[in-house]
């Protein structure tokens, strides 16, 4: 049984596995309508729990969808409505419940701890569809969405602006190791990566630079990512954050430090005006509406690594 939980718990061949599977299956849907099943099914017969503690438009959509064409049919279920160790159910009885009527669960959760007990409980693979500390299937999405448009990521440059202590960031350095590429990340002191992820990036020997310069961090750039200042859940000041990490703004004027060619992503939801202006956006370097429909092609990869 294989779980998918962080970038760094898998190698570099199976990571690139899964990429590899998701683009192949991408051009074998060419013809397809939306919803239809690939041609193979491979989840035919299967189901899939999809368990959200936090709201989630991309992620409920992107997993459903995935599940979908790959011929299997999926559950959305809210901790609200389940017991989900609440009452006189333990996390570890409802997951043991959930082993017995689904193939395959994805959390969702503001707790990466609830992740990993919840995972240890099951006997079936868990996906990470995003935690406090990791987002991994998006990052898998973003390679891909990469690759398809400026070709393998492997020795390229990936700058990251703005707060260097998220899921995001902590996922994307995991990757800049798995997939060899150079990572720059742009951010005030204050929000620096941790020092956990810090030393696990010295361990793995990362070509890592992180730097409160945003034009240091964005010179000689491939690929330009950031993502909303303060998340859901983030218990901080909002307003001083914002002003705080406004130097960090992806705008026209930076963009031009990067390669002419480089692209610009955004997991999304976007706050505009705040880490990124419309121009960019909106803009031709812009990949960020092909990067949320990656979501299904590198989740349909990703939950079949894990079944097989």
């Amino acid at each position: 049984m294989k779980n998918f939980i962080n970038i760094s718990d898998h190698s570099s061949n199976d990571l690139r596995a899964i990429i590899e599977e998701a683009k192949k299956r991408k051009l074998q849907r060419k013809g397809l309508s939306k919803s239809a099943p690939d041609l193979d099914k491979p989840f035919d017969g299967k189901s899939m729990a999809m368990i959200f503690e936090k709201p989630s438009t991309r992620t409920r959509m992107s997993f459903d969808i995935a599940v979908k064409q790959l011929g299997g049919s999926s559950i959305i279920l809210n901790p609200e409505g389940i017991h989900y160790g609440k009452g006189d159910e333990t996390l570890k009885d409802t997951a043991k419940v959930l082993s017995e009527y689904v193939d395959i669960v994805m959390l969702r959760t503001s707790s990466h701890k609830n992740l990993e007990e919840f995972g240890k409980y099951l006997d079936i693979p868990i996906i990470n569809g995003l935690s406090d500390i990791g987002h991994p299937c998006q990052i898998l999405s973003d390679i891909l969405t990469y690759e398809e448009s400026n070709g393998l990521i492997t020795g390229k440059t990936v700058s990251w602006l703005g707060d260097g202590n998220n899921n995001m960031s902590n996922s994307l350095i995991e990757a800049a190791g798995k997939f060899n590429f150079n990572l720059k990340i742009g951010c005030p002191k204050k929000y620096s990566p941790s020092k956990k992820i810090l030393v696990w990036a010295k361990k793995n020997k990362i070509n890592l630079t992180v730097t409160p310069k945003p034009a240091e961090a964005i010179i000689g750039s491939d690929c330009v990512m950031t993502d909303k200042w303060v998340s859901m859940n983030d218990k901080v000041n909002k307003k001083s954050k914002k002003k705080t990490l406004k130097p960090f703004q992806v705008n026209k004027k930076l963009m031009l430090k990067a390669h002419s060619d480089a692209i610009f992503m955004h997991c999304l939801p976007v706050g505009r005006g705040e880490e990124v202006t419309d121009e960019v956006i909106d803009g031709k370097q812009s990949v960020v509406w092909r990067q949320a429909l990656n979501r299904v092609h590198a989740q349909k990869s990703i939950i079949n690594w894990c079944m097989n």
